[in-house]
Formats: C-alpha cells, sequence, structure tokens
C-alpha cells in the first residue's frame, strides 16, 4: 500500500486534565481513513491511544515517529488529538510523562522528519491547544535586516486546530475541530468527482467555524492536490467525458424540447437519457438553464441550457483525457 497513517489520541496524563474525546477522536479518524467510501483501501492506519494501549511517552512517540518516515516514499499522514503547549522556542505536543516545565516533544521535531523524508506527499493534522506553531515562520538575519524563511519542503501539508496562541474546544463526543475534520472526509468537502483534498478539508472547517470560534490554519507546499479520500462522487467520470459528446464546445448551448421530458406525450428514449443527464449536472452546478427557469419548464417551453463556467472546466479536463 502506497500510504500510511499513524494516528495518536492522549486522553490521559500523569500531571495533566484529562481529555476524554482524544481516543474517540483518533480511533473514529482511523476508521475513516483506513478506506474509501466504496470500500476500497487508502490509508494503512497505526493507532496509538492511551487509555487503550500503553501511555504514550515522548520516548514512544518520538520512536513512533521515526518508524512512520523511515525510507517510505508513499504518500504519510500524521494525527495528534491531546494537549499541546506553547514555549520560547514554538509549540510542542504533550505526552502522557510530559509536565508544564516539560511538555513532551516538539512541534518543530515532527516537522524536521517530515522534512526530511522520502515520502512524496506528508499531511500532519494537529487537535490540540496552540497547534498553530507547527510549521511557524522563523527569521533570520540577511545583513541588517531580518527575512522571513519557510520551514515547509515541498509536498507538506499542515492542518492546525487553531492559531498558536489559541486553546482548542472539545466537546463530548469529540473535539471541535476533529467533528469537523470527520464531516469533511465523509464527503462533505468531496468535490463533484467525490475527491477530497487536505485544502477543502480546510476549506469546509473553515466556514463552519464562526469569528468567535478558534480559528484553523492551512499550511502547505504541496505538489498536487492528491485526495486524502475519495467519496462518492456527484458526477461519475463516465457522466463527465459525456460532456463531450452532449456539448460540441464548452461554450455551446444545447436547446430542449417537450420530448426531453418523460411525462410529456411527446417524450423520446433519447432525449430523456440526455435529460436525466442534464439533471446530474444541474444538482452539481455544472449546467444551467439560459433562461434561468426550471429544468422541467426549460424543456416545455423549448428553452436552451448551458455549462456552468464550473461545467466548462470538466468539459475543458475532458477533451484532455484528464478524465
Amino acid at each position: 500500500m502506497a500510504k500510511r497513517a499513524l494516528l495518536v489520541g492522549i486522553a490521559r496524563y500523569e500531571t495533566l486534565p484529562d481529555l476524554p474525546s482524544c481516543v474517540a477522536d483518533a480511533q473514529a479518524l482511523r476508521d475513516v481513513l483506513a478506506r474509501h467510501e466504496d470500500g476500497s483501501p487508502n490509508y494503512d492506519c497505526r493507532l496509538l491511544t492511551f487509555p487503550g494501549g500503553p501511555p504514550i511517552t515522548r520516548d514512544l512517540l518520538r520512536a513512533e515517529w521515526q518508524r512512520l518516515f523511515a525510507g517510505f516514499p508513499g504518500d504519510l499522514l500524521f494525527y495528534y488529538a491531546g494537549h499541546g503547549s506553547l514555549e520560547g522556542s514554538g509549540g510542542a505536543i504533550m505526552t502522557h510523562d510530559g509536565t508544564p516545565a516539560d511538555p513532551g516533544l516538539p512541534m518543530n521535531e515532527l516537522l524536521q522528519l517530515a522534512n526530511d523524508s522520502a515520502a512524496q506527499e506528508v499531511v500532519l493534522i494537529l487537535d490540540c491547544c496552540h497547534s498553530g506553531a507547527l510549521g511557524g515562520v522563523g527569521r533570520r538575519r540577511s545583513g541588517r535586516a531580518l527575512e522571513q524563511t519557510a520551514r515547509l519542503r515541498e509536498g507538506i501539508t499542515i492542518l492546525a486546530a487553531t492559531r498558536s496562541r489559541e486553546e482548542a474546544v472539545a466537546e463530548a463526543a469529540h473535539g471541535v475541530f476533529t467533528e469537523l475534520l470527520l464531516a469533511a472526509l465523509e464527503g462533505g468537502a468531496a468535490d463533484v468527482r467525490g475527491n477530497v483534498s487536505a485544502a477543502a478539508i480546510y476549506a469546509s472547517i473553515e466556514q463552519a467555524l464562526g469569528a468567535w470560534d478558534q480559528r484553523p490554519l492551512y499550511k502547505s507546499f504541496a505538489s498536487h492536490l492528491l485526495p486524502v479520500r475519495r467519496c462518492t462522487p456527484q458526477v461519475p467520470d463516465e457522466l463527465l467525458r459525456r460532456l463531450l459528446r452532449l456539448f460540441a464546445q464548452e461554450t455551446a448551448r444545447v436547446r430542449l424540447a417537450p420530448s426531453y421530458e418523460f411525462s410529456h406525450v411527446a417524450a423520446t428514449p433519447e432525449h430523456v437519457a440526455i435529460f436525466d443527464a442534464f439533471k446530474v449536472y444541474r444538482d452539481a452546478r455544472l449546467l444551467r438553464t439560459v433562461e434561468g427557469d426550471d429544468l422541467f419548464f426549460a424543456a416545455l417551453h423549448s428553452h436552451e441550457v448551458e455549462l456552468t463556467p464550473a461545467g466548462r472546466l470538466y468539459w475543458r479536463l475532458a477533451a484532455q483525457g484528464r478524465i
């Protein structure tokens, strides 16, 4: 399998308050990421939780990080739910044996392992307080001026539950961020073809949170918007390729007639089949009526339909053989 994921949830700490939802967070994400919606394999997931396994100490988590990144050329994903802290040197992931003075492992250590890995694409997801400190922009002196330097290599994407100085909120069942993450992966952030990318996940979560809520962060130097998960497509690829047969050009219009509506006395099987495809395109916002009326009345009144800008994009992708 070309994709693997390490999912960590720590709900109990030696010297810190418990976080009851974190184990459920990691378990639920494992269940979603392990397979695409059609049941085919996705990530080969390794789940670490406490309780539910041995205490997740600094040494254990560091060893698991090294195991995750060592010599793997495919796609990787790391998820953490638990306590996070902010220190002068940056953020830290708090392990079971962490204390306020010595919290656990630096977030920058995780990022360095990702940067140094052979993986093609890496997605790092943190649902903890101060998670936005991961991949923060540093500063270095160049002559007399201070210039900013990014810390992400190509192929790295970060999804953080909060800004670096914010706290994450947990509810009864799941953390607020992870609850929205799960909804996005289950189809809430899927595109027309059913692909759920990290960028779409962030957009879905960001829109769901208000101005007074915690603010998620998205940092990426991704070389491709590869799907984190695939869901049932709104429009199957076969139907997207059919756009080329139904529309001679991406800007072409098709005039309907009563024969397209199955309930009309003049209906023909060929036109009804086309009309059914038009309904799918319309529901996916790839097609619209020129006069702005409903598709049903457009057929009765012999009005025209055309592709929306999104529909034209998929027409071009089909024409280029990319679908």
